[in-house]
């Protein structure tokens, strides 16, 4: 089933482009309204199409990018996404994001406002009356402690302390995980990798507590200079 079709026309490149589409009012977006955001976009005339999809797992996310060529429209991208995680859609990640956010589990309501907010959307470069909303609302529960926005934050495990760069719930086949990125000088020596992201993971588990009944596991991955990574996934009922 279609939802809705834009059109992004970019005739003219940017480095940092932004469409906004639809009928906005005084306070932004309305509810048939879409912004786009895209980095570095050939210039050229594109169309967004959104399609939902059911099936025997759920309700699935299509979207297709669409460029003009000539008197055609070719395919330009291809986004396939579910929109429940183990039956859960983004309604109930936002009603448990705001039980923890009651309880005074803010690092648990962040993690869930920002998991409905993904399953909401349909693109991660797209925004929406109802993902403005919940991003709104979620700002309130975001811990000072996270890193954001280009900002490191210690995590000191014994004698090690390590700079995380980030911290997001992520889709794990049936499984909504808890990632954290950090800072690692070299990950060449696996070995003294892996003890590394362990000892993350239980630093994590150790100073936010309240993780452990949120999230099936904990994925660690130390980052080098170059960008590359080396991951480690350790089950939370593994996590001592």
């Amino acid at each position: 089933m279609v939802k809705s079709v834009f059109v992004l026309d970019g005739s003219t490149p940017v480095p940092h482009a932004e469409f906004f589409c639809g009928v906005f009012n005084k306070t932004g977006q309305t509810a048939n309204s879409a912004v786009f955001y895209l980095d570095n976009l050939p210039a050229g005339k594109y169309s967004v199409a959104l399609l939902d999809a059911n099936s025997a797992k759920g309700r699935t996310m299509l979207s297709l990018v669409l460029q003009q060529a000539g008197t055609d429209w070719k395919l330009a991208g291809l986004y396939i996404k579910a929109a429940q995680v183990a039956g859960h859609d983004s309604d109930w990640f936002l009603a448990r994001a705001r039980e923890y956010k009651a309880k005074g589990q803010l690092h648990n309501a962040y993690f869930f406002y920002t998991e409905a907010r993904s399953l909401i959307s349909p693109l991660n470069f797209m925004s929406t009356l109802a993902t403005d909303k919940l991003y709104d609302e979620s700002q309130s529960a975001q811990p000072s402690d996270m890193p954001a926005n280009g900002k490191t934050v210690d995590l000191s495990t014994g004698t090690a302390t390590y700079k995380l760069t980030a911290v997001f719930p992520e889709v794990v086949g049936n499984d909504l995980d808890l990632i954290v990125k950090y800072q690692a000088p070299d990950i060449s020596n696996t070995n003294l990798a892996y003890q590394n992201n362990v000892a993350v993971i239980k630093g994590i588990a150790t100073k936010y507590p309240e993780v452990r009944d949120a999230f099936a596991a904990v994925v660690a991955r130390a980052v080098d200079p170059a960008g590359r990574d080396y991951g480690t996934l350790l089950a939370m009922k593994d996590v001592k």
